[in-house]
């Protein structure tokens, strides 16, 4: 009996995705723990993990919303903090070619940077539209799966977790590992060099908007590294 595509894309998008997905542990880990480490209600806080589903915007915003810091600036935070998804969606929206609006709207929500470092090249070779879909989807769930339960263990274990073990520095390093396989595009290493740089020198911005520039001139450099490489390649 033959294996449908998109079990055959499922099956190959889950294996290359499944080592990068342990690093998610710690993070997700830390995210539950610093939401009631704020003062979040459990409720509060899966509410915020399943409708926001983004653990760098979840973190950058709560030192925000415990200052008390006005709406505008917490909401324009998170935004900035997600932006890099507009590079993302735009650099993998060519493997969505021949599937339907409400399967990408869908796709959209599910987007990590992890998967998009493990799926990018695949989604951009292969003709068949059902195993592509397949094959980012299947990652795609694993990851909201292991998000949503290991942000619930640690919004249960607030308090219980010792504090020497370190999670914050396991959480960075996962992070890092995700970075690599991203660097070897060239629009990416030079969005990501740019932000950094842009991110030491104004560290000393009040109220952390030297972030939000940085991210802004991250996204503007790797698009324009982008579009360097594109009239290379034409050339």
């Amino acid at each position: 009996m033959s294996v449908s595509p998109f079990r055959q894309g499922a099956r190959a998008g889950f294996l290359v995705f499944l080592p990068v997905s342990v690093g998610l542990l710690p993070w997700a880990l830390v995210t539950g723990m610093a939401m009631i480490g704020v003062g979040f209600t459990p409720l509060q806080a899966m509410g915020m993990n399943l409708i926001v589903f983004a653990g760098t915007a979840q973190l950058g915003t709560l030192p925000l919303i415990v200052a008390g810091a006005p709406m505008w600036l917490i909401v324009l935070t998170a935004l900035a903090l997600n932006l890099r998804f507009v590079i993302f969606s735009a650099a993998i929206a060519p493997g969505f070619r021949g599937i339907g609006a409400p399967l990408r709207w869908f796709s959209g929500h599910l987007l990590t940077d992890g998967v998009f470092a493990c799926t990018l090249e695949k989604m951009l070779k292969v003709e068949d539209a059902r195993w592509r879909l397949g094959y980012f989807l299947a990652p795609s769930l694993w990851c909201w799966l292991l998000w949503q339960t290991f942000t619930l263990i640690g919004v249960l274990a607030a308090g219980s977790i010792p504090k020497d073990w370190s999670l914050e520095f396991m959480a960075t390093v996962a992070l890092l590992v995700l970075l690599v396989p991203m660097a070897r595009q060239r629009p990416m290493l030079v969005a990501a060099i740019a932000s950094g740089a842009t991110a030491v020198l104004l560290r000393g911005m009040p109220l952390r908007l030297g972030l939000i520039v940085a991210i802004g001139v991250g996204i503007i450099a790797g698009f324009g590294a982008e579009r360097v490489q594109g009239k290379e390649e034409a050339a």
